[in-house]
């Protein structure tokens, strides 16, 4: 559960027989998908890279105004880092 200002904003469960989507192609289709936005790339990537997720898609255009980068977690569930680049 996630809490914001003591309130529940996002609450999720266990899902014992859990099998991952194949991203991108959906088979299993997934379940969820967060797109996460970010002040620092870096730090975020980092950050979820140590607890235990994996790069699924990296960033195409890293110029544009605004980007993401496909994850997945330790479970699967592909979920998305997003930033705006301030030049």
């Amino acid at each position: 559960m996630v809490l914001v200002d003591g309130a529940p904003a996002i609450g999720v469960q266990l899902a014992p027989h859990h099998v991952p989507p194949d991203w991108p192609d959906r088979t299993p289709p997934q379940q969820i998908h967060l797109d996460l936005w970010v002040e620092d790339v870096k730090a975020a990537h980092d950050q979820v890279m140590s607890l235990g997720a994996r790069v699924l898609k990296p960033a195409e255009d890293t110029d544009s105004a605004d980007n993401f980068q496909v994850y997945a977690d330790p479970a699967g569930h592909p979920f998305c880092l997003c930033w705006v680049n301030k030049s």
